[in-house]
């Protein structure tokens, strides 16, 4: 039987650039700190990687969390073009009159939308959450219809919405995988939209109010998102922060008070910016090495990788990874720019942990119909001696 040609690597993937206390004594990674929140979660942004968990698919009641759904569905409907920033809103007797957290729009008004959600984000407004949906789908009940579809394209499984502010309900609901999923995508589809939720007060008609993420004061690194809070949803809390090339999201649910929510989520945060680091391994588009073509009217191709790849990984681990290279046999012309060709993956020991597919970095054509047959012959000689039992 023929086997897939395997090459490793012979490069030292120049992108890591780790530090140089990597060649300290090697620590173990403890388990995660302690935390009075019953539901919790810690990824890693870039790699969607796992880092502290307990019962993250549980459904919890998410309070005023929803509203990163509210946000992602309106800075979505305004990419699209079907509404600005800019376009004036009229504010409803329903939506003033909504209780909890308030930006104190007035009745009968007209505020900018861009006003209406900084009153979101920041004062977590259910006043300015029931106004932004009233617009963007002419009732708060015709935008939870779109916050289920918005459910069903981010695959979040475990969520289902009933308001768009997050208001107590029996069947109102996500999970805390469910939630750090929907903020890995708001924080990668709207960088603009995200810029809002570091943002430390706001000032609507007079009256200025601070964003009720106190973690923005305590680390600069710390940058979204938000919080919840209701007598059965308990302390909830969804923060991001990035320092260099790693950015971790942790999520806390049901805390047991105000300050222990903010304790809870700074010790995942800590945890994992202490014990991990995510690095850029290749990059798309890099030319790793030359290739044979077999009939074609040149020997050789380059490769490179499909995308970007970054892993997530305790420090000295990262001087562990071997790279290998899978052909996906023996490469023919033609050959397609962009062609898929096999692919690289990244071994940790004899564990595979992340891989990436191949592509070709340029067009091959074919050789004429004698080249391409006498070709073909010396491929076939050439498997015939390469065979192994």
């Amino acid at each position: 039987m023929t086997k897939r040609k395997i090459k490793k690597l012979s490069f030292i993937i120049s992108t890591l650039c780790i530090s140089s206390f990597l060649n300290a004594n090697e620590s173990f990674i403890p388990d995660p700190p302690s935390l009075t929140a019953s539901n919790y979660i810690l990824v890693d942004s870039a790699t969607n990687r796992i880092l502290a968990e307990k019962n993250s698919d549980e459904k919890i009641e998410p309070a005023s969390i929803t509203k990163l759904m509210t946000g992602y569905v309106v800075a979505d409907q305004i990419a699209k073009g079907f509404i600005t920033s800019e376009d004036e809103v009229l504010i409803s007797e329903n939506c003033w009159r909504k209780k909890g957290s308030r930006t104190f729009v007035v009745e009968g008004s007209r505020v900018i939308l861009s006003d209406l959600i900084k009153g979101m984000v920041i004062q977590s407004g259910n006043d300015a959450s029931c106004s932004i949906a009233e617009y963007v789908a002419g009732s708060e009940e015709n935008f939870v219809e779109l916050m289920k579809r918005y459910t069903e394209k981010l695959g979040l499984d475990n969520t289902n919405f009933q308001n768009a502010t997050g208001w107590p309900h029996e069947n109102h609901y996500s999970s805390a995988r469910d939630l750090a999923k929907l903020s890995r995508r708001l924080i990668r589809d709207f960088p603009e939209h995200y810029s809002l939720y570091k943002e430390r007060w706001f000032t609507y008609n007079d009256i200025r109010q601070r964003n009720r993420n106190s973690l923005l004061w305590q680390d600069d690194s710390i940058d979204g998102l938000k919080t919840g809070h209701t007598e059965t949803a308990g302390y909830c809390l969804v923060s991001s922060g990035i320092r260099e090339e790693t950015r971790l999201i942790a999520v806390t649910l049901k805390s047991t008070s105000e300050k222990s929510r903010l304790t809870d989520n700074r010790r995942l945060l800590d945890y994992g910016f202490r014990y991990f680091r995510t690095k850029k391994i290749v990059s798309k588009g890099q030319n790793l090495e030359e290739e044979q073509v077999w009939g074609g009217q040149k020997e050789s191709v380059d490769i490179a990788p499909s995308k970007d790849l970054y892993l997530t990984l305790p420090l000295r681990d990262f001087k562990k990874v071997k790279p290998v290279i899978i052909l996906n046999g023996y490469i023919q012309a033609p050959v397609q720019k962009g062609q898929i060709v096999g692919r690289m993956i990244f071994k940790l020991g004899d564990e595979e942990i992340s891989s990436v597919n191949l592509v070709s970095l340029e067009e091959v054509e074919s050789k004429g119909i004698l080249g391409k047959a006498w070709s073909n012959i010396k491929l076939l000689v050439y498997k015939f001696l390469m065979e192994e039992d």
